[in-house]
């Protein structure tokens, strides 16, 4: 088993439109989530880094999720600069030479390429021109981002027992969509907490069941019931 602590395994998705709404939210979650996600919505508020610097300030865990694809050297040298930043994870999407350069720069920053979105199922791959399964897609991306050196992949919860199977234990697996409940909302390739977990997930990232719930801090508060019980 990884040498993680239990209440860093889930991590929350800020994916708000405003740096203040982010902070209220943090501030009333409290002690409820050690780690958050901060994506391209707040990106576009001008004040992503000193949001990022606010969490740190505050030891909180940061995930940057921008998911950088680009040419191979501009990845490198932005993933260079990103890491004196202190985040914890951040997300690539790209081809070999890209993430061997992304690796080569991370410095204490832990790479994780991204597999498959959540919101895409096999009606979605065969519009983008992928004509594999999505186990097999998801199975080739992780192959081919722990040999190039990522720590990690962003993958469904249905996808990472075959992860499993075919790829060595070491390369950490980040699971989004993840639905304490039944959902009627954009993802499409979800689980549950536990399921995630029993299927060999490290991390959850979990957006609207807390967000949206009527007391943020209890409905995080239970997910980490959940995940102590999983251990």
């Amino acid at each position: 088993m990884k040498n993680i602590n239990i209440e860093d395994r889930l991590i929350f998705a800020l994916d708000v439109p405003e740096v203040e709404q982010a902070k209220s939210l943090v501030i009333q979650l409290d002690d409820s989530v050690n780690f958050y996600k901060i994506g391209m919505e707040l990106l576009m508020t001008g004040q992503y880094f000193r949001l990022l610097d606010w969490l740190i300030e505050k030891d909180k865990k940061v995930f940057v999720d921008l998911k950088f694809f680009d040419v191979p050297e501009t990845v490198g040298r932005t993933i260079r600069r990103l890491s004196d930043y202190g985040a914890t994870f951040a997300t690539i999407h790209g081809n070999q030479a890209l993430m061997e350069k992304a690796v080569e720069n991370k410095g204490d920053l832990k790479i994780l390429a991204v597999t498959a979105l959540t919101s895409l199922d096999r009606g979605d791959l065969d519009d983008l021109g992928f004509k594999c399964d999505v186990q097999d897609l998801v199975i080739s991306r992780a192959k081919r981002a722990f040999e190039a050196g990522c720590d990690g992949v962003v993958s469904s919860g249905l996808e990472v027992p075959f992860l499993r199977e075919h790829v060595d234990n070491k390369l950490i697996a980040v699971t989004p969509g993840i639905r304490p409940v039944a959902n009627d909302d954009d993802q499409k390739r979800v689980v549950d907490v536990a399921t995630a977990f029993k299927s060999g997930s490290d991390y959850i990232v979990v957006g609207r069941p807390i967000k949206n719930a009527l007391n943020p801090y209890e409905a995080a508060s239970d997910i980490q019931k959940i995940i102590r019980g999983c251990f």
